[in-house]
């Protein structure tokens, strides 16, 4: 036992400190634990009233019990010191990382599988006028790529439209 409080003291760790962490852990877990039985208890019988299924029910106090865990995480990152601030910024970055991360995949897998599409259903060919509606964005198709299909207005002017607007808007073909 003297070998951990010596452990402790060289750590710069105080056991007040690790102690709290211990008793927030069991506490956190007790509650927890009471918190989903309450859960199931009032979810289960309102389930048919609700028009919940029973995996609806799980779902719910999957979040609820993540969220109490992450409460108590939160806690315990107070308890030694470590700013939330900065965990909050840290945290908050990284998702709009990746949020901005799979926005892109998508903007790029979109548009390649909607030049794939066209290819195979060829709704139109170059050399074809195409106005999209309601915009009413017209010119004749001179080019296509993975991502692009190039129309060249009339006064000359290069417009590049996204693969992926000819299945979201309504457009028609003129043969040209």
């Amino acid at each position: 036992m003297d070998q951990i409080f010596a452990w402790l003291e060289q750590a710069h760790i105080q056991l007040s400190t690790v102690l709290a962490t211990v008793g927030l852990i069991v506490g956190a877990t007790i509650i927890i634990l009471f918190v989903n039985r309450l859960l199931k208890k009032w979810l289960l019988p309102a389930e048919s009233r609700l028009g919940l299924r029973t995996d609806d029910v799980a779902t719910l106090v999957r979040v609820v019990t993540t969220i109490l865990w992450f409460i108590a995480l939160m806690a315990a990152f107070e308890l030694w010191g470590v700013g939330i601030g900065g965990f909050w910024t840290v945290f908050v970055s990284a998702a709009t990382i990746i949020g901005a991360a799979f926005v892109a995949t998508w903007a790029l897998v979109s548009n390649v599988t909607a030049d794939l599409f066209i290819t195979i259903w060829r709704p139109f060919r170059l050399g074809d006028t195409i106005e999209l509606l309601p915009e009413r964005f017209k010119g004749r198709a001179v080019d296509r790529n993975l991502m692009f299909t190039v129309l060249r207005e009339e006064d000359g002017t290069v417009l590049q439209v996204p693969n992926n607007l000819f299945f979201q808007k309504i457009f028609r073909v003129g043969r040209g």
